[in-house]
C-alpha cells in the first residue's frame, strides 16, 4: 500500500465545486468528504503542516507560529520559519530538537519506509514537511527554492529531466511551480522511487488570496489551475496508481476570511505605556510578533504585567479571544483570558499572550462569510487567516482508495488535520507513537460498518473581564478534541446579538 497526500494551501472547503474544482469533485464522488474537518490553532501554515506530519497540536510539536521568539537563545532570537536555512540551522544547533514530536519522516524511516515531499510553499514550509530528510535519504523537492531541496543529486536529475526550478512569483499567482512539482511527481518521483508516502503541497490559493482576495477572480482562477494540475495526478491514479495500491488524501491547512479594517497593535499598545517592537532588542519591553495571529512576548513576565497587557487588549474593539498560560483547566493566568491549553497551544515556546483579531460572519464582496480586523500593510478586502473564526478553522479533508469506504458520501463525524498521520501509519501497519493527539479515522475505512457508533460531545467555555466577553467552542470525539470556533465581543454587542 502507498499513500498520496495532496494539499491545497488555504483552500476553503466551500470553494470546492463541480465548476471550479472538477477533479477534487471526482475524488469526492468516489471517496468520502470529511465535512466537519478542522485545522489547529493558530490557523497558520507553519503550525498546521507540522501538525499534519506529527499528528499532534503545537503543544506537542513546538511550531507555535509562522514566526516566534526563541527565549532560550542568547540573545533572544526572532524566528521566521519561512526561512529554510534558519530552520535547518536551528535544528542542527538543537541536535534535532527543532520539532519536539516525531514526524512522519522519522517514523517511516525507522520502519524502513520512505517519504517524498514536493511543495511550492515557502522554503521553510517545504523543509518542515520532512525537516530531517537529509539524514534519512528521503526526497524533498521545492518547486522554486534549491535550499529547500534534498538530496542534491536527485534535484540535479529532476532538473535535467524537467528543466530548472522556476523563479517564485512576487505577489502574483504561482502557476509555473505547480506545473513543475506535478511533472516531478509523475515523470520523476513515482517512476524512479515509488515512495511509501508522498506529499504534494500546492502553495496556492493561499498566496493569491493574500494579494487579491479570498473569492477574487484571480484566486478562483488559481484554484481552477491547481485543480487541473491535480487532474493530471488523478488521471495517473485512475490509469496506474489505484492498481499499485495508492490511497489518496486531499487536505488543506486552513481557510481564509476577509480583512476589513486595519489596526496597528504596536501603536495601540504604545498608548498603554508599553514600548513594543516587532523583535527583541534593547529597550523593547513587549515583542509583538508580526502577523495575523496576535503573539506577545513580555520582558517582564510577572503576573501583574501580564494582566496589564490583557486588560489593555480587552478594551480594544479589534481584539478577539485571548489566551495565556493556564491558571486552571479553563482560565489563563491573566483575568479575562482563556488557558492556552484549551486550544492546545501551551508549548514552552508559546508567547505570553496569544490573541485572535475579532471576526464575524458578515458576507464579503465575494459572497463568502467571514470578515475580520487585521494588522498588516495590505489594503482591506484581502484574505487572511490565523484566528478562530470557523471559516479559518475549516479545512479540506477527502479520502479515497481501496482502503477507504467507496461511498461518495460525506462523513459528519468531526475530524482534524492531526488525524491524517495516525491514519496513514495505521494503513501502513506502522505503530502510532503516543505523541500523536490525532486519531485513526476508522469511520471512513472499509470496515467502518463493523464499528460501534461514534459519539461526540460539544463543549462551550466562556470568560471575560469588565465589558469584554469571549466564547470558545470545541467538540470531543472519544478522546480527541477539535476546535469549532472562538469569538469575542463587548457585553453590549453580545447582548444585542442575543
Amino acid at each position: 500500500m502507498k499513500i498520496l497526500i495532496v494539499s491545497f494551501d488555504g483552500l476553503r472547503p466551500d470553494l470546492i465545486s463541480p465548476e471550479l474544482t472538477p477533479n477534487i469533485e471526482r475524488v469526492q464522488r468516489s471517496g468520502t468528504m470529511l465535512s466537519r474537518h478542522r485545522t489547529v490553532y493558530p490557523s497558520e501554515t507553519r503550525v498546521a503542516f507540522p501538525s499534519l506530519v506529527t499528528g499532534a497540536t503545537s503543544s506537542k510539536h513546538g511550531m507555535v507560529g509562522n514566526k516566534y521568539v526563541d527565549r532560550k537563545a542568547v540573545p533572544q532570537l526572532y524566528v521566521d520559519t519561512a526561512d529554510a536555512r534558519l530552520v535547518d540551522r536551528l535544528n542542527r544547533e538543537s541536535n534535532g530538537g527543532l520539532m519536539t514530536a516525531p514526524t512522519l519522516g522519522e517514523i517511516l524511516h525507522k520502519a524502513g519506509k520512505s517519504l517524498a515531499v514536493l511543495a511550492t510553499n515557502t522554503p521553510g514550509t517545504t523543509r518542515l514537511f520532512n525537516h530531517q530528510a537529509e539524514a534519512f535519504g528521503h526526497l524533498r523537492l521545492s518547486g522554486h527554492f534549491p535550499e529547500a531541496c534534498s538530496p542534491n543529486d536527485l534535484l540535479d536529475q529532476a532538473e535535467a529531466d524537467l528543466g530548472p526550478l522556476p523563479p517564485a512569483p512576487q505577489g502574483e499567482p504561482d502557476t509555473d511551480g505547480q506545473v513543475w512539482i506535478t511533472s516531478a511527481f509523475l515523470d520523476f518521483v513515482w517512476p524512479k522511487l515509488e515512495p511509501d508516502v508522498t506529499i504534494i503541497s500546492y502553495g496556492e490559493p493561499d498566496t493569491t488570496s493574500h494579494f487579491h482576495g479570498t473569492g477574487a477572480a484571480a484566486t478562483r482562477d488559481i484554484i481552477s489551475f491547481c485543480d487541473a494540475q491535480f487532474g493530471r495526478v488523478l488521471d495517473w491514479w485512475d490509469a496506474e496508481g489505484r492498481a499499485a495500491g495508492v490511497q489518496i488524501i486531499i487536505a488543506s491547512d486552513h481557510g481564509h476570511i476577509t480583512a476589513h479594517s486595519r489596526v496597528s497593535v504596536i501603536e495601540e499598545l504604545k498608548a498603554d505605556g508599553f514600548n513594543p517592537g516587532p523583535a527583541p532588542e534593547a529597550g523593547v519591553d513587549l515583542v509583538v510578533v508580526p502577523g495575523q495571529v496576535g503573539a506577545l512576548y513580555l520582558t517582564d513576565r510577572s503576573e501583574n504585567n501580564l494582566g496589564r497587557v490583557v486588560e489593555a487588549l480587552t478594551e480594544r474593539p479589534w481584539c478577539g479571544p485571548i489566551f495565556t498560560a493556564p491558571r486552571n483547566a479553563v482560565e489563563g493566568l491573566a483575568r479575562g483570558s482563556f488557558a492556552s491549553s484549551l486550544v492546545f497551544a501551551d508549548h514552552d515556546r508559546a508567547p505570553d499572550v496569544y490573541f485572535s483579531f475579532r471576526a464575524d460572519d458578515v458576507v464579503d464582496e465575494f459572497g463568502l462569510a467571514g470578515i475580520t480586523w487585521y494588522d498588516n500593510a495590505r489594503r482591506p478586502g484581502l484574505g487572511v487567516h490565523g484566528g478562530l473564526h470557523p471559516k479559518e478553522l475549516a479545512a479540506v479533508g477527502i479520502v479515497a482508495g481501496a482502503a477507504f469506504r467507496d461511498a461518495g458520501q460525506d462523513s459528519d463525524i468531526p475530524s482534524g488535520i492531526c488525524d491524517f498521520a495516525p491514519t496513514v501509519l495505521h494503513l501502513l501497519g506502522v505503530p502510532i507513537p503516543v505523541s500523536m493527539t490525532g486519531r485513526v479515522l476508522r469511520e471512513v475505512l472499509q470496515n467502518a460498518a463493523d464499528l460501534p457508533a461514534i459519539r461526540f460531545e460539544p463543549e462551550v467555555f466562556e470568560t471575560g473581564l469588565n465589558g469584554y466577553r469571549q466564547i470558545l467552542r470545541r467538540i470531543c470525539v472519544d478522546q480527541t478534541t477539535y476546535l469549532e470556533g472562538g469569538s469575542a465581543a463587548s457585553n453590549d454587542i453580545a447582548e444585542a446579538a442575543e
